[in-house]
């Protein structure tokens, strides 16, 4: 079970204090987090991706290629890439540029983001919002899979002889996750590839997160990847911590009820009480984190939102202080034993290039038997158990609506995951 933390990069006024951070402050103090995350003993850092107040994380590789350089365990990941707007060929590049800095400890998360101007300001249209995702991805795998890539599609130009460089670190491209809080739809489109699908489940009741990632399951056997509880999931979680349960909620207060994100709303009790937001002791934090598994079986990476809504970096290293030593160290504990065998672990570089290369020298063995078959695709390689002619996607994940085809081209095959609505 991989911990860690992510961090939305917000740049939010103290309510107790009224004194607001530079950005050159904020994007100072969430590399002195990531460095804290390793130093507790944690696994994954995480950065978001806008490009619009009151954020300031609008390049995670270069944020997190500086934090490599800095680092020797620590998993270095995005939450999230935006798959729309970004072209797929300066992300297949930017990350595997990124992996070879920092030794492949990287993985990214895919989504469509959270910001509808962010569109034109890339010169695009949200209305393509799908048919860009499924587009811009089909192809940002071809460019990590293929040493030269032909194709066309419908929102880049075509490329002709293409080859995208550097090439992934030991011919194996980063770990994907799919990110999504609400759209069936991204959980179909990991499902398809057999990647990791993460469920930010900072908002959204229980129930509707287990809908989500029991479609993701389903899917993911019905693609011939695996059993469904051998499903990659991932989720969020929003902590504040004191040893005192009563110091929290005091401190915690008015950051909760001037936050940009859920101020002004719901109050702290009943969000407490309706999403997984844990505000108390650390054995709060173990208690409710536990439930996780009860509600959604065994899954792969805890990420836990700490550094938001104006909270002073005394404060989150503070916090990060109670994960490390406290908390976490029960939970990797919990977890492990309540885990069966069977159940995988979250992918690294390290188990992912083992695996390719177990599944090259079967091939090879198997070479002079069969000289016409041909396994496609590191995805295929990874697993060993992508079956071929695998059926295409259907609209499942939501009864009685027929999900709509986009266009067809040379990068949609009719195989392809529909997607309705992709986004963070």
């Amino acid at each position: 079970m991989q911990f860690g933390i992510f961090s939305v990069s917000d740049v939010t006024q103290d309510p107790t204090t009224g004194q607001t951070v530079s950005e050159a402050e904020r994007i100072k103090a969430m590399v002195a987090i990531a460095l804290k995350a390793e130093e507790v003993g944690l696994d994954v850092f995480a950065s978001g991706e806008h490009h619009n107040p009151p954020f300031v994380a609008s390049s995670p590789t270069t944020m997190l290629g500086y934090i490599a350089a800095r680092t020797s365990k620590l998993i270095l990941s995005t939450s999230t890439t935006l798959i729309t707007t970004n072209d797929p060929v300066k992300i297949a590049e930017d990350y595997a540029m990124l992996q070879h800095l920092a030794d492949g400890r990287v993985d990214l998360m895919m989504g469509r983001g959270n910001t509808g101007p962010v569109y034109p300001w890339f010169g695009q249209d949200i209305r393509n919002g799908i048919q860009l995702a499924v587009e811009n991805y089909a192809l940002l795998r071809r460019l990590w899979r293929e040493d030269v890539v032909d194709w066309e599609g419908n929102f880049r130009t075509p490329l002709q002889g293409f080859t995208a460089t550097p090439r992934p670190l030991d011919g194996v491209p980063p770990f994907v996750w799919h990110g999504s809080i609400r759209s069936p739809e991204i959980a179909e489109q990991a499902a398809y590839y057999g990647d990791g699908f993460f469920h930010n489940n900072i908002f959204w009741p229980a129930s509707h997160t287990a809908q989500m990632i029991d479609l993701y399951r389903r899917r993911f056997e019905h693609y011939g990847h695996g059993a469904a509880d051998q499903a990659i999931v991932g989720l969020g979680g929003q902590v504040f911590m004191r040893k005192n349960s009563q110091d929290a909620v005091r401190e915690f207060r008015p950051y909760f009820d001037n936050a940009p994100v859920y101020g002004h709303g719901p109050s702290l009790e009943d969000f407490t009480r309706e999403t997984p937001l844990t505000v108390g002791s650390p054995q709060e934090v173990i208690d409710r984190t536990l439930t996780f598994r009860e509600q959604f079986g065994d899954y792969q990476r805890q990420l836990f939102l700490m550094d938001h809504a104006g909270l002073p970096l005394k404060t989150v290293l503070e916090q990060l202080d109670l994960l490390g030593e406290e908390v976490v160290p029960v939970l990797r504990k919990e977890f492990a034993a309540l885990k069966p065998a069977h159940v995988p672990d979250a992918p690294t570089h390290e188990s992912l290039k083992t695996a390719a290369e177990r599944a090259h020298s079967l091939e090879t063995l198997a070479e002079p038997a069969n000289n016409s078959e041909h396994h496609q695709g590191f995805g295929a390689a990874r697993s060993g158990l992508r079956r071929e002619g695998a059926q295409r996607p259907t609209d499942e994940g939501r009864p009685g609506e027929k999900a709509p085809k986009p266009a067809a081209t040379k990068s949609t095959p009719k195989t392809q995951p529909v997607a309705e609505e992709v986004e963070r």
